[in-house]
């Protein structure tokens, strides 16, 4: 199975001059923890609820701070064509929950998440994912 077939393809985009309130609050609408962030047509990052709270709210930033700030740069994803089996061992690879799903042109097409992966595909890799996520450290530690 792809992740074409279980990723979630109505992708709203936050821009790098969002206040991180306006995030904050279409993460609040869509129920859902993170959003990408794009600039001219492209991707270049990634903001959590958690980049919000340890980036932000931790270090003293008010809700007028803007989502460059705080979010993610570096930018890991899948395509849209990859197996589902290989997408989850790169998500607990890099310790990540969620991941950007793009087409082989690099255009943003959808974001694939563990939730997606445990509720159409197979429970034991979303399982073995989840496992992998939640052991501290690693690339996807976004405390520092």
């Amino acid at each position: 199975m792809n992740v074409s077939e279980v990723m979630t393809r109505q992708v709203v985009i936050a821009s790098p001059d969002d206040t991180i309130q306006q995030a904050a609050g279409r993460m609040a609408e869509l129920d859902t923890g993170a959003l990408p962030v794009g600039e001219n047509d492209r991707l270049v990052g990634m903001v959590t609820d958690r980049d919000i709270a340890i980036r932000a709210v931790a270090q003293g930033k008010g809700p007028d701070a803007k989502v460059r700030d705080v979010m993610t740069p570096e930018i890991r994803y899948c395509f849209e064509d990859e197996s589902i089996d290989d997408v989850v061992r790169n998500m607990g690879d890099n310790k990540v929950r969620r991941l950007p799903v793009m087409s082989r042109d690099k255009r943003l097409v959808g974001i694939v998440s563990l939730g997606d992966v445990a509720l159409y595909g197979d429970s034991a890799q979303a399982d073995a994912a989840v496992s992998a996520v939640s052991v501290p450290g690693g690339p996807g530690d976004q405390t520092g």
